[in-house]
């Protein structure tokens, strides 16, 4: 498999990363160095690792997964898009924030991006294609995309306050929709 069809599947998985962390990024309005490089990095990792195990699996466990892999991924970004959204309503929200590139919130995101890259692992077995070299790329081009959409949300989040973090919160639950209805569909 060439680098350009390797950099093109990159791109398209970390489509979903770049969505969240725009999402992400305007909740906190003033997004620090570490909360972009920890969400990056995450995402990055999550990436990568995601195709590994989609390769290591096999075929025999992967459809067990396959039929399950969009309601999780829908689920954990309708929660943490629900959460967004009930931090920005709340009348005390600006002085007590919520975190979202620390635990529970990041593994949930992290593995609601990544869901897609273990199929795209399957696929990979399946192709012959060296699991390592594709999931190396992989990861860095989502790290490098997460960290773009981060600046991007900071920036919205800093301008508009609570309103985005609304917004970001729709956003999460419409990603998660749109992941449920492409598999269902």
């Amino acid at each position: 498999m060439s680098i350009f069809v390797i950099l093109g599947i990159a791109l398209g998985l970390a489509m979903d990363a770049l969505a969240v962390a725009v999402a992400t990024s305007v909740t906190l309005r003033q997004a620090s160095a570490r909360q972009k490089f920890r969400l990056a990095f995450h995402f990055g990792l999550f990436q990568f690792l995601m195709p590994i195990a989609g390769w290591l699996a096999g075929l025999t466990f992967a459809r067990s997964v396959q039929a399950v892999d969009h309601w999780i991924a829908f689920g954990l970004l309708t929660f943490v898009g629900v959460k967004a959204i009930v931090t920005g309503l709340s009348a005390d929200s600006e002085g007590r924030q919520r975190d979202p590139t620390r635990g529970l919130a990041l593994v949930a995101l992290s593995v609601a991006t990544s869901i897609d890259a273990f199929a795209v692992g399957l696929s990979f077995a399946m192709l012959g294609v060296q699991i390592w070299y594709a999931s190396l790329i992989i990861g860095v081009v989502t790290g490098v995309v997460t960290a773009l959409g981060m600046e991007v949300g900071a920036r919205l989040g800093a301008r508009f306050g609570r309103r985005m973090e609304i917004v970001g919160g729709l956003v999460l639950i419409a990603i998660g929709i749109k992941i449920l209805v492409d598999h269902l569909g």
